[in-house]
């Protein structure tokens, strides 16, 4: 039985870019959220664009356009796409099978991580038909994961895409580069 009180998966994996906690989320806070966990300026300016965009009229159902691009967290499970991995059930929860299916299916070098011809293998292997805006989110989400947090070997560990998916990457890596700012 879910526990409303709690956010689910979804919820805390885009609860990191609202900075204020008043549950939107604006292009300067997607903006902010990018930077603090390592993306330079270019890459943050990009992803706040085109994810708030994305997203933004989605999570805000019988509401008007607005020229703020606000994504409203309570409703985010209403921005998932086709063509990704079913790991967020249609309600943002965790499916702790679809996850390990990833690695059953592609980690065929490294049994706990993917190389990037492996994420390129579980990108195609997920696309629906014709989901054209599908493909490109999932690849762009994809991609600037393994981008930030590939090891030096070029593996995406397993570790580390639960914890994109579960909520707590985003809080540990702004905690890792304000360490390192601090040395």
């Amino acid at each position: 039985m879910e526990n409303h009180d709690q956010p689910n998966a979804l919820k805390k994996h885009v609860m990191f870019f609202d900075l204020n906690n008043d549950g939107i989320i604006y292009p300067s806070e997607t903006f902010q959220g990018f930077r603090a966990i390592g993306a330079g300026i270019l890459l943050s300016s990009i992803a706040a664009v085109f994810i708030n965009i994305g997203l933004s009229r989605k999570t805000r159902p019988g509401k008007g356009f607005s020229i703020h691009f606000p994504i409203e967290v309570e409703n985010i499970k209403m921005a998932k796409h086709g063509s990704d991995s079913g790991v967020y059930d249609k309600e943002g929860r965790f499916v702790s099978s679809k996850f390990e299916e990833i690695f059953i299916k592609h980690a065929r070098t490294h049994p706990g991580a993917l190389t990037s011809d492996e994420l390129k293998n579980l990108l195609k292997s997920n696309r629906e038909r014709n989901d054209f805006a599908g493909w490109l989110a999932a690849f762009i989400e994809w991609k600037i994961l393994y981008y930030l947090c590939k090891d030096k070997n070029g593996l995406l560990h397993k570790d580390v895409i639960r914890a994109a998916f579960d909520g707590s990457l985003f809080e540990r890596m702004a905690k890792e580069k304000a360490s390192k700012k601090q040395k």
